[in-house]
């Protein structure tokens, strides 16, 4: 049987660390690295940071608007940075944020989380806001091949407060509601036998201050790994980490992309970078 996603990104991120390379091929990088922007710029670029991080860091996480752009064959170079990520033993978050309802999101999920699916990683990032109830297609089928999900829940955009801090009538801010339904099912995985840490996780930004205590986010509560954006070099700290997370610190994946990327384009340099970024993450979340 697969170990849950939550267990095997528990053992990863006690073994390598706390940090995630964020793979962002941006216009601007490939130019920084010599690369043309176009589809073989982009396959250079990625499978470069593959190599470099592959055993330094627990987790990549290729961003899917960034291949995308590339149309198809940009596509099937994501398609061969989840192969390389999970070839070399290093957890492949795929940060597409996919969210939609009925049978859009259960092919959504197909895509994403299915045994065999070219683009199925080890884990998700997906979008609430069309309902948490809205994401059942995708929670049932990376519960059920071992995957993981990352629910976007308080993200340090000026425009996300709109909608996550938001309340319902029974005073519950949204963010919070999400919260909690992540909470649930992290629950009852390791009620059934899932591990220390569930794999229904959510996005916080690292650098949103004390949001999460005033909306109400019990985030230990929740019982499943972080994501946060915006951790060590990017500019959260001891101090900031400590408002935002307290004691769930233990459970923060600080996702790090400029910060290592703009190392490159040697294999070296990149690992270096990579190296002082998870240490850097490590000594913040301690």
């Amino acid at each position: 049987m697969t170990p849950t996603f939550g267990t095997r990104l528990a053992a990863a991120r006690g073994a390598l660390g706390p940090l995630c390379v964020g793979i962002d091929p941006h216009p601007s990088l490939l130019e920084q690295w010599g690369l043309a922007d176009d589809v073989d710029g982009l396959r250079r670029f990625a499978l470069t940071v593959v190599e470099a991080v592959a055993g330094v860091v627990p987790a990549i996480k290729p961003q899917s608007a960034f291949f995308e752009r590339h149309g198809s064959r940009g596509v099937a170079v994501l398609e061969e940075v989840v192969a390389a990520g999970r070839s070399a033993g290093t957890l492949v978050v795929v940060d597409a944020k996919r969210g939609d309802i009925g049978s859009t999101m259960g092919a959504y999920a197909d895509a994403y989380l299915r045994d065999g699916a070219p683009l199925a990683g080890d884990a998700l990032t997906v979008s609430p806001y069309l309902g948490f109830g809205s994401l059942r297609p995708a929670v049932e089928l990376a519960a059920a091949t071992g995957r993981g999900l990352f629910v976007l829940a308080l993200t340090s955009n000026p425009e996300g407060a709109s909608v996550q801090h938001a309340r319902a009538a029974d005073g519950r801010s949204v963010a919070a509601q999400v919260a909690q339904e992540a909470a649930r099912l992290n629950a009852a995985e390791l009620a059934a036998g899932g591990g220390s840490l569930g794999s229904v996780g959510l996005v916080v930004g690292a650098t949103i201050g004390d949001a999460a205590a005033r909306l109400g986010l019990d985030l230990a509560a929740v019982q499943g790994p972080l994501l946060a954006p915006g951790v060590g070099a990017q500019g959260a700290g001891p101090a900031e980490l400590a408002a935002v997370f307290g004691d769930a610190r233990s459970a923060v994946l600080a996702s790090s992309s400029r910060g290592v990327l703009s190392a490159g384009p040697t294999v070296d340099g990149l690992r270096g970078a990579a190296e002082r970024a998870r240490d850097e993450a490590a000594a913040a979340l301690a």
